[in-house]
């Protein structure tokens, strides 16, 4: 399956988003229907900006949740076939029983994850957020990470602060009311907290957080030759949504403009973190830095150990 987009002015045949293997390309997908998770509805929104979500060969059935772990609870129940989250909350899933299994990942380095303070704070750095209430959104979340790391970098033991655990709306309300001091937070919800409330930064999480962000899917999703045609046909539109915006800043911050509901300088100061995303091989590296992070979480305290990683990343999709 081979197309051309140009209704955006961005050609995407060249690129070859093709299904490799004989039995995809012959496969007919007219009657699956994937069932995607969909983080705010991020994805559909992007896809759509760039004109990926056209002359698709199956349907899509999308869910919108607030945050990773609500993707992450419908993956464990069965009601998606594949959703997308940062390594940590992937990681948390699977150390509660989940049986999702990753797909394909890209990373950014590490950036996109915040932790912020009131504009009007007298806190200037983490070493200052001794002693004060701190909200790493979900548990578990790449905030969370954020949080540990960041305390454990400034040398304050997690006992030595009070962590909040909220949901992204109900942290966003205690943060504009004043009831937490910082609030560690991703993506959208952070460019609304700056832009609305000129929250400042204290860490941006670079050198902290992996960066990483995994599609997972359900063991049966992959075992059924449809349905894996599409989600490898679904995770190579998601890379040719990233090149659409390294190659299209203008149409991507036009597109982040208005999904995020910011001004021209709070979208410009999120591209990098937005755009930068490069497509992972899955492989012993990858899995390798996957067990980082379950590490972290041990040692935090968090998940216990005895998690074997390796029968959870699925090696197999076929690639574009």
């Amino acid at each position: 399956m081979t197309f051309s987009l140009t209704r955006r002015g961005f050609a995407l045949g060249g690129l070859g988003l093709a299904l490799s293997g004989a039995s995809a390309r012959a496969a007919d997908l007219s009657d699956v229907t994937l069932r995607v998770g969909d983080q705010v509805g991020t994805y559909r929104s992007k896809l759509q900006a760039a004109g990926l979500l056209d002359n698709l060969p199956y349907k899509i059935e999308w869910s919108v949740y607030p945050a990773a772990v609500q993707v992450h609870e419908s993956l464990k129940a069965g009601a998606i076939d594949i959703g997308g989250s940062n390594d940590s909350p992937y990681i948390s899933a699977l150390a509660g029983g989940s049986k999702a299994v990753a797909v394909s990942a890209w990373t950014n380095g590490g950036l996109g994850t915040y932790l912020l303070v009131p504009k009007n704070s007298t806190v200037k750095s983490v070493a200052d957020l001794r002693g004060k209430t701190i909200c790493p959104t979900t548990r578990g979340s790449v905030a969370h990470y954020l949080v540990v790391g960041a305390l454990k970098q400034a040398g304050i033991p997690l006992d030595s602060v009070k962590l909040a655990f909220l949901n992204p709306v109900d942290a966003g309300a205690a943060f504009a009311a004043g009831s937490i001091d910082a609030w560690a937070i991703w993506n959208v919800y952070a460019a609304r907290t700056r832009g609305q409330l000129g929250a400042r930064v204290i860490h941006d999480g670079i050198g902290i957080n992996s960066g990483l962000y995994v599609n997972a899917a359900l063991p049966e999703a992959i075992a059924d030759p449809g349905k894996r045609a599409a989600i490898a046909d679904f995770s190579n539109r998601l890379e040719l949504g990233f090149q659409w915006s390294r190659s299209n800043r203008a149409g991507h911050n036009a597109w982040y403009k208005a999904f995020s509901r910011q001004d021209d300088e709070t979208v410009a100061a999120l591209y990098d973190a937005e755009a930068n995303y490069r497509r992972l091989k899955l492989d012993d590296v990858f899995t390798a830095r996957l067990r980082e992070t379950y590490t972290t979480w041990i040692e935090a305290g968090l998940l216990q150990p005895g998690l074997d990683l390796a029968p959870h990343v699925y090696r197999d999709l076929p690639v574009a």
